[in-house]
């Protein structure tokens, strides 16, 4: 079989003008001799009916009532109910599809509700309905547990759906439609000279998807790379072939990347809406365990941190803006002596080639001080240097170092 799993978004499901469209790249699949098997999120994003944050909001006004396994079979409709119209959509237009949930796909899962992970998949009732000529229409985010409930993989879980899919088919690629032409080197809302990256390595995209770029879910990116699938990202609304996303040659990491063309730096990601918090120890004499108290104490009141940074008398990190009350009131539970600096954003860059190259965070510290932008602290991986910033600089920070990398090169 020369399957090819096709997921589509909430923005190509979400209309009329979407289904014709995600049609148009069913038919195009066939035409290349490829059996298209199809993912669906759920349709469009709230005020949306049928969307995710819709029907949550059924139940919102009864919190204390709120159960995680109903909830988890709330949220499972919405990508139900594409898996149904977008099936009855094909066939009206002559194709031969079928509509399959989480369970029908053979999708097993174990774990939390509202955030499972997948542990296996029978792909047997897909295979034998491709087998016939048909397409199936497979409902993302979801899967069933030992017990046989509805349990969902969390927010992006169809991007990790397909893929998983794509393993157990034996897929010759996953695609993963949108509603923009591929991976940008920037968000466009800040970067308006952003372009298209014609190609990624499955590092570099997971180090996006995890510094907060709005690309493929970091779990997917992870299924992908350790299976060797080969991963699109294209527009549902165009034939431009997108961003592909392979596992290099470890002989050669930057493979088909000439010289002079090497992209030291793939993507500038910016993200806002955060809060800087700095603990201060100077004088305790019990540094270790005041550390390890703070770190567990938040951990359990399952507040994420972000950029943390520990020096022998503080300890600075990221939280999210929505969790600074949680965050403020756990911290005057400990005692402990804090600071915080609202308005604060995350500008990070990302490049394989980075990796054991000299001079990249002078250059970023020379290009945010002509751009008169404060850093306030950094940290970084092999690939990836993130920079905590005012957020009403987040925008001539980010085309700072857009410029600075050359990611307006149009090709690259």
């Amino acid at each position: 079989m020369a399957i090819v799993v096709q997921k589509f978004g909430g923005t190509s499901v979400a209309t009329p003008q979407g289904w014709q469209a995600l049609a148009a790249q069913v038919r195009a699949a066939l035409e290349e001799g490829k059996e298209p098997v199809v993912v669906v999120s759920a349709m469009g994003r709230k005020p949306a009916p049928y969307a995710t944050d819709t029907l949550l909001s059924l139940v919102a006004d009864y919190p204390h009532w709120t159960s995680s396994r109903e909830r988890d079979m709330l949220m499972a409709c919405g990508e139900i109910i594409s898996t149904v119209v977008v099936s009855h959509y094909l066939r009206s237009v002559g194709l031969t599809a079928k509509a399959f949930d989480g369970a029908g796909a053979g999708i097993k899962v174990q774990g939390e509700y509202g955030q499972a992970s997948i542990v296996a998949i029978d792909p047997s009732q897909l295979r034998e309905w491709v087998t016939q000529g048909g397409i199936p229409v497979v409902a993302g985010f979801q899967g069933i547990n030992e017990r046989g409930e509805i349990v969902t993989l969390g927010r992006g879980g169809s991007d990790t759906t397909a893929v998983a899919l794509g393993v157990a088919l034996k897929a010759e690629r996953v695609d993963i439609f949108t509603d923009v032409e591929g991976v940008m080197t920037a968000d466009p809302r800040y970067v308006p000279q952003a372009q298209i990256l014609k190609s990624l390595t499955h590092q570099e995209i997971g180090e996006m998807a995890n510094e907060g770029a709005k690309v493929l879910h970091p779990r997917a990116v992870e299924i992908s790379q350790a299976h060797r699938v080969p991963l699109r990202v294209r527009s549902t609304f165009s034939t431009n072939p997108g961003t592909e996303v392979t596992t290099p040659d470890p002989h050669h990491p930057i493979k088909d990347r000439a010289p002079a063309k090497e992209r030291l730096v793939v993507g500038v990601v910016s993200v806002p809406g955060y809060c800087m918090v700095v603990l201060d120890f100077q004088g305790a004499s019990d540094l270790h365990t005041r550390r390890l108290d703070v770190f567990e104490q938040l951990a359990q009141a399952s507040l994420s941190l972000d950029m943390i940074n520990v020096t022998e008398h503080r300890i600075a990190f990221l939280v999210r803006q929505e969790d600074l009350d949680l965050a403020k009131k756990l911290l005057e539970k400990f005692g402990y002596s804090f600071a915080m600096r609202f308005g604060c954003a995350k500008v990070s860059v990302v490049g394989q080639a980075m990796r054991g190259q000299p001079g990249v965070m002078a250059r970023i510290c020379q290009a945010l001080s002509r751009a008169g932008v404060e850093l306030y602290y950094s940290t970084d991986s092999h690939i990836t240097i993130s920079a905590v910033i005012p957020e009403r600089y987040l925008r001539v920070a980010s085309q700072a170092l857009h410029r600075e990398f050359g990611l307006e090169d149009k090709s690259l």
